[in-house]
């Protein structure tokens, strides 16, 4: 078995809505033979016997290795506790080679477990080993590393839970919600809106308890300390007992509580010392331990915090009392988990001594032995959730607290007898405040109810019913993409909106290129939806990029299929046939929002047909207004766009929505391109769609010019010794239909074809271009360039001049090597009165080569 080209499908999918691995696995027949017997079956099973029911894709389709493969890495990562369901096995046209699918939560996770999943189906092969236990540690220890952690996670499920789309930005804490000029960002438990000088106030407790002395706010009494004696001398100052604690810690790390004696204190110097050269003396508050949440400008929730402790039971040591509490499958290590194991070093090897206690010491029955001085559940402690306990005049400290810092999110550390009365009615006080609290204590107590803070946080981020979605568009089909693409960016500005796009020549922001060269792809739009400038986003979305990524966003309000005909680049990746083609090219109408709307062209029956996959409305466009698509979807009520009169029109249902004129859209030429008649009614639908007014649309299609700086490569006109030029970019035989079609209606003594062919196309596909051609020219040029994409040489100029045997009009063929020296040679051919297209490859320069030329004259 030989697995390759493994791909991370990071968004919606030929397969799925679902993140997932794909690879191509190769099978010979021997391995498929044997896959298939009981035998193997068996032996898999005995090395992962929950590996779980193993089926083939079909009712008839046999098992195979490529079967198993897939069913192991979806059991290794579901009993590694990653939450993946979704896996898929499909043979291609070849022989013995499969296409396997495989969720992923993780994507190293994912890689890794198809990487296991290998080594476990070869043991099986061979009757060799596999140590299930040690690679499930590694796949959980490596989820563990890469998931969200409990505090982050809670905030991203209540963005997704209000349809909020959200993407991590590095391997860490740093999430962004939304798109483009609506996006915020998170860190961890800190928002956007959190100043560095609050956080840096924060973590200055000495200065924070000055502020909060301001505000009134009840703190205890203490004084930096800038070494030992001087600590001492200030616990002499405050009267014993004193808490020692780092200027700047967090997480309690350093911090020693309840200092009574100069011993006591030279070991708490040394912690807090060993964390910062700043170190704090304050006069300890008897009482518990309470965190209080605040989000905003509200108290969210609370807890009492206990130090990590074991009950004794008069039988087991306090080692072996750690080592049961550690058990709990809710504890593990960092903070992916509910709860924190026990740490049982130095510090809780002193804690014990404090109480006359050593690590094989066996307690009492119901003896509290305690192993940590502070109670985070960073160390091990537990958290019992207070919430509906807290007095109002509490919760308004603490919210004065957080707002006299400038904390949006903010914990507050409460010493206090009881979280009933307020603090002055108990010498209790605020001890610390945090930036970037730790949520889990809230999220899943140890004891009490769970709060719901990351929703708490979402809300103060985002206005009830704000989404944080720009409206994005996404154009797809066989021809006519990057013309539509453009227009419509050009409609949205027009509507005052800041517009992002990409396509095949860059990326563009407010019309302005920052990335040039084949920009159609999932990575290049997910610039766009980076980008703060950016209110509305516009994305041709190429077959290419969908089978490598998938989609770059997880549903677009407007879908575009502007149409499939004979297809393109079929062969490749094993996109064989239109209908494979189809399958693909839907993914951006099954991504619709409910509330979107697909734009499909009715004309095409493999794309009016996506109408059924489309989650939200349809808009269908055609030049025929008494089309059967068309008509019958208007009948219904629903939207369309037809020509009527030499005039564009809109309607939905019976009512005439907008009307206007072809004179007034200089694309179409009056209306005489007729592909791009079709771009301008697709482009409309796509404006109505997003809720573009008609007054702008009437105006963005006056303006829109089709040159060679607006649409570059796409029915570019030129006039050379008063005879036409037109520079085009198409490259299938849909385009040469289009084209021919559209320069049947211009005049033209003569008419001359510039063409080569791409490689990567089947023989077919490259003899059907000239052949249409030989049909309508009397010159063909033939060229060959530089990139021949894996043909040898002179092999595409041998299946451009097959299609040209029998040719009806063709008289003349000539074959030049050099897309340039093909232009010269062609315009030295031309004579005033006399047609000219030119099929470009390399875009840019052959426009400013043409340009040049005309120019020179």
């Amino acid at each position: 078995m030989q697995v390759s080209r493994i791909r991370a499908l990071r968004g919606p999918n030929l397969w799925s809505r679902h993140t997932a691995i794909e690879a191509i696995v190769q099978c010979t027949p021997a391995e498929c033979a044997l896959a298939a017997e009981a035998g193997f079956e068996a032996r898999l099973r005995a090395l992962f016997p929950q590996i779980g029911v193993i089926r083939a894709g079909a009712v008839d389709e046999a098992l195979t290795l490529a079967h198993m493969l897939e069913l192991a890495a979806l059991g290794l990562q579901a009993e590694a506790g990653c939450p993946v369901t979704f896996s898929r096995t499909t043979a291609t046209t070849d022989a013995g080679v499969y296409l396997v699918v495989v969720e992923y939560s993780e994507e190293t996770v994912g890689r890794l477990a198809l990487e296991l999943a290998e080594s476990l189906c070869n043991a099986a092969f061979s009757n060799g080993s596999f140590d299930i236990a040690a690679e499930l540690t590694r796949l959980r220890e490596l989820d563990e590393d890469e998931r969200l952690g409990p505090s982050t996670g809670s905030i991203v499920y209540a963005a997704a839970a209000r349809n909020i789309p959200f993407r991590r930005l590095t391997g860490g804490s740093l999430i962004q919600f939304g798109w483009g000029s609506r996006q915020r960002r998170i860190q961890a438990a800190e928002i956007d809106t959190t100043s560095a000088i609050a956080e840096s106030i924060a973590q200055d407790k000495e200065l924070t308890k000055k502020l909060l002395e301001a505000a009134g706010v009840p703190v205890p009494k203490g004084r930096p300390a800038s070494s030992l004696e001087d600590a001492w001398a200030a616990a002499q100052e405050i009267g014993v007992p004193v808490v020692v604690k780092p200027q700047d810690g967090n997480q309690g790390k350093g911090v020693s509580v309840n200092i009574n004696t100069r011993e006591q204190m030279e070991a708490a110097w040394l912690a807090a010392n060993a964390i910062s050269d700043e170190v704090l003396v304050e006069k300890f508050l008897p009482g518990a331990d309470f965190r209080l949440l605040v989000v905003g400008d509200r108290l969210i929730a609370a807890a009492r915090r206990e130090p990590p402790l074991v009950l004794g039971d008069g039988v087991h040591t306090v080692r072996e009392l750690v080592e049961e509490v550690n058990r709990d499958p809710r504890r593990g290590v960092g903070h992916a988990t509910s709860l924190t194991r026990i740490r049982f070093d130095d510090i809780a090897l002193a804690r014990l001594a404090e109480q006359g206690l050593e690590a094989e010491s066996i307690p009492a029955l119901g003896q509290r032995v305690i192993l940590r001085n502070n109670a985070n559940l960073s160390t091990g402690g537990t958290a019992t959730d207070v919430t509906d306990d807290v007095h109002p005049d509490l919760a308004a400290r603490a919210v004065a607290a957080a707002q006299m810092v400038g904390l949006d999110i903010c914990g507050v550390d409460v010493v206090c007898e009881t979280v009933h009365k307020p603090l002055e009615e108990q010498a209790g006080g605020i001890v610390e405040v945090n930036a970037a609290p730790g949520l889990r204590m809230h999220l899943s107590p140890s004891y009490g109810k769970a709060r719901n803070v990351g929703e708490a946080v979402i809300s103060t981020m985002f206005a009830p019913g704000e989404d944080a979605r720009i409206p994005v568009i996404a154009v797809t089909g066989t021809n006519g993409k990057t013309t539509t693409v453009r227009l419509i960016a050009h409609l949205l500005e027009k509507s005052g909106l800041r517009t992002g796009m990409t396509n095949t020549d860059g990326i563009y922001i407010q019309g302005k290129r920052i990335d040039s060269g084949d920009c159609s792809g999932p990575r290049s739009a997910r610039n766009v939806l980076l980008h703060p400038d950016v209110d509305a986003a516009v994305f041709e979305t190429a077959r290419g990029g969908l089978l490598r990524e998938g989609l770059a966003f997880d549903r677009c309000q407007v879908g575009v299929v502007t149409n499939i005909g004979l297809g393109d680049h079929l062969g490749l990746n094993y996109i064989t046939t239109v209908e494979d083609l189809a399958v693909l090219k839907r993914v951006i109408v099954q991504n619709v929002a409910d509330s979107g709307y697909a734009v499909l062209n009715a004309a095409d029956p493999i794309v009016a047909g996506m109408a059924a996959n489309c989650p939200g409305q349809v808009i269908f466009f055609a030049a025929d207004r008494l089309h059967p698509v068309v008509a019958t979807h208007r009948m219904q009520g629903k939207r369309v766009v037809y020509v009527e009169s030499g005039d564009l029109v809109a309607a939905e249902g019976n009512t005439e929505v907008a009307r206007i004129a072809l004179a007034g859209v200089p694309l179409t030429r009056n209306g005489s391109i007729g592909f791009q008649v079709d771009n301008v009614m697709a482009s409309m639908g796509a404006a109505w769609g997003v809720g573009l007014n008609w007054d702008a649309v009437r105006t963005g299609l006056a303006s829109f010019v089709n040159d060679s700086d607006n649409a570059p490569g796409r029915f570019n006109l030129f006039t050379h010794r008063g005879a036409t030029l037109i520079a085009d970019y198409g490259h299938n035989p849909d385009a040469m239909l289009a084209l021919v079609k559209a320069v049947e209606a211009m005049p033209g003594k003569h008419r001359s074809v510039v063409i080569s062919g791409a490689g990567d196309r089947r023989d077919e596909d490259i003899r059907e271009q000239t052949r249409i051609l030989g049909a309508a020219f009397d010159r063909v040029v033939l060229y060959q360039d530089a990139c021949q994409r894996g043909r040898a040489d002179g092999e595409v100029l041998s299946l451009l001049r097959e299609g040209l045997a029998g040719a009806g009009r063709t008289s003349i063929v000539d074959e030049i090597h050099g897309e340039f020296l093909a232009i010269d040679h062609a315009l030295a051919q031309l004579e005033e009165g006399d047609l000219c297209l030119i099929l470009i490859d390399q875009v840019e320069e052959a426009l400013a080569h043409i340009a040049r030329r005309v120019a020179e004259g």
